[in-house]
């Protein structure tokens, strides 16, 4: 009796796998295709101080440190560039901050910019575990260098590289804060799309029979064949969002980015839980809040890392202390 009940689940789960095959196959290409992002890399800046950091495998990030005008720095903040950007991007976002006093180390990801490549990847705009190993290795720099290891030190984020400073901040309890542009996970993004394109490829009754269970674990299949279809460990960032919940953390949106939608970054702080915001900016596309309104850009980001970095005590009300 016990063996044929072992055999009638085993025959349901197959067959459920195999009716899941056909999604996968019209998925997977979607998944793995980049969007084009249209991004330009930017133009060096000279009075930027050259670094060069070695992770733990070996390889050779370079990036840049962005000293502020005067005196010592108030706080260090790391600058994850998006997918097909470069370091010297941060010129584009953080100019209020090195004016208010921070220091802003900016990096190139490995296989972009110029830092070195690893052989074999080839990165896309999902977020795997060779990036949270960039970002580490940074911090790690920073730790070690004698005039950065006792500053209080934040993360921000454009795009992918937002996502990956949530995942390494999880990962370490030294970084205070986080701010994120346009930024996103492979599971909030793969679900919000699923959603809004499934009824091209399923019809709409067998869709409203489809638990929301069932196509999550449909979509993490995809997840894990692209993964070893491409040999690349993604990481799938729902899993570490909770150990953020203490930590203040700000998210940037636009109402016209087409790509990642303020839903997407909604959802991803209703999971890291009340020290987490969201700014959504009327009319901004992807990664252009800050090119639709300066200003206000600057105001927020300096109000946020100032609460977040120039104390302990502070850094755990600034949330708070933020319009949404």
């Amino acid at each position: 009796m016990g063996w044929a009940i072992v055999g009638i689940v085993a025959a349901l789960l197959l067959a459920d796998l195999l009716m899941r095959l056909p999604f996968v196959r019209v998925v997977l290409p979607i998944f793995e295709n980049v969007p084009p992002f249209g991004v330009r890399p930017s133009p060096p800046v000279p009075e930027a101080e050259p670094l060069e950091i070695t992770t733990r495998d070996g390889l050779t990030l370079r990036g840049s440190l962005h000293r502020p005008p005067r005196g010592k720095p108030r706080g260090l903040i790391v600058f994850c560039p998006e997918l097909q950007s470069n370091h010297w991007s941060a010129a584009a976002y953080c100019p209020g901050l090195v004016e208010a006093g921070f220091a802003v180390l900016a990096f190139d990801f490995r296989n972009q910019g110029e830092s070195d490549s690893l052989p074999g990847y080839e990165p896309l705009h999902w977020m795997t575990r060779y990036e949270v190993a960039d970002v580490e290795a940074v911090l790690d720099h920073a730790a070690r260098s004698p005039e950065l290891k006792d500053l209080p030190v934040g993360l921000f984020g454009i795009s992918r590289g937002g996502g990956t400073a949530l995942a390494a901040a999880a990962n370490r309890p030294r970084v205070r804060c986080v701010a994120c542009d346009s930024s996103f996970s492979i599971d909030a993004m793969t679900m919000f799309f699923a959603a809004r394109w499934a009824e091209v490829y399923v019809p709409r009754w067998l869709l409203r029979l489809i638990p929301q269970w069932h196509l999550r674990t449909t979509l993490a299949l995809v997840r894990l064949v692209s993964q070893w279809r491409r040999g690349v460990p993604y990481a799938v960032l729902e899993r570490s969002l909770r150990r953020l919940r203490d930590r203040p953390v700000l998210m940037v949106a636009g109402t016209a980015d087409t790509y990642v939608r303020p839903a997407v970054a909604q959802e991803l702080a209703r999971r890291i839980g009340p020290s987490c915001s969201v700014w959504v900016v009327k009319g901004a596309k992807h990664n252009m809040a800050r090119a639709k309104h300066p200003e206000e850009y600057d105001r927020r980001m300096v109000e946020f890392f100032a609460a977040g970095l120039d104390s302990a005590d502070a850094a755990g009300r600034v949330a708070a202390r933020l319009p949404i």
